[in-house]
């Protein structure tokens, strides 16, 4: 199948020792089902014989994909918008505390409909944004006249320029793994971080759903990341993982979308329930929150 990546090494780590784990369904487009491996030494899950890039954008195309047309449709999106005004302010809060000088400067990469590059220009930062998907750039001109770039640009800009390079909810999405990595680092200021947020299957919530967590996102998420996966893939190209930071929101959000792929319908008790089981795991040790934000510096 041309048209399909089919893995037989770690597409982190190389390694030729991976396992079957189980076959998840893709509950937003198209209902096919695709295998998730486990490499067995950086423990890097992935997703098997995923559309190669040119043929992946038709897996996107759904009213409900709310990264790329921003929708309120249905009771978990619009309980998604409610809360993304407080996890904006979060954001911008973490990359001021990083950065200390008066004129920032920041990438944006997989930049959706443009919400998190508005909320930075708001505050004074020079941002950069750059999105493959032409309906959430247009999105993004029409809600805050900001104009996003094509991923393509990435390769194209300055060295040594960004004070911070966010990806937020992308890297799982990005074929060119560490291609992209390697480019982050000759992007990034020498005092600059770069700021990842990605699933986390190692949390309760995962553990609950199994095959039916959403944050599997099949074949959209073609990574699906751990702690030490993540550790193995900076430090491989450059980097040195710093920090991590919760997202306690998301275990609400997935558990919700969960429980719909499981049972058919939102279980809103269920989801907040393991939800909050999941959080109160992750107090004592943000790496098994539902998303890590993973902070890292040359």
């Amino acid at each position: 199948m041309y048209d399909r990546i089919h893995y037989t090494s770690c597409p982190v780590c190389s390694s030729s020792r991976i396992k079957d784990v189980f076959n998840v369904k893709d509950y937003t487009v198209s209902g096919e089902s695709f295998l998730i491996l486990e490499c067995l030494d950086c423990s890097l899950r992935f997703t098997q014989d995923v559309p190669a890039p040119d043929r992946i954008a038709a897996y996107y195309k759904s009213e409900n994909y709310i990264s790329h047309t921003n929708t309120s449709k249905g009771l978990v999106n619009s309980l998604y918008q409610l809360v993304r005004k407080r996890t904006l302010h979060q954001k911008r809060k973490l990359a001021e505390g990083l950065v200390t000088k008066q004129q920032r400067e920041l990438l944006d990469i997989g930049s959706g409909t443009g919400a998190f590059v508005n909320e930075m220009q708001l505050h004074g930062w020079k941002v950069t944004g750059l999105e493959p998907d032409a309906g959430a750039r247009k999105v993004a001109a029409d809600l805050y006249h900001i104009s996003l770039q094509a991923p393509e640009k990435l390769f194209d800009l300055t060295e040594k320029r960004f004070d911070i390079i966010s990806l937020w909810h992308v890297l799982e999405h990005v074929h060119e793994l560490k291609k992209y990595i390697s480019q982050c680092h000759r992007l990034l200021a020498e005092n600059g971080r770069l700021l990842i947020a990605v699933p986390n299957y190692l949390s309760l919530d995962a553990r609950v759903y199994g095959e039916y967590w959403a944050a599997y996102d099949v074949p959209r998420h073609l990574y699906h990341f751990t702690p030490a996966a993540m550790n193995r893939l900076l430090s491989a190209n450059g980097f040195v993982l710093q920090a991590y930071r919760p997202m306690w929101f998301d275990s609400f959000y997935i558990s919700m979308l969960s429980s719909r792929y499981k049972t058919g319908h939102t279980n809103l008790p269920g989801a907040f329930w393991t939800g909050l089981r999941s959080n109160a795991r992750a107090l004592r040790n943000v790496r098994l929150c539902s998303s890590v934000i993973y902070i890292a510096g040359k």
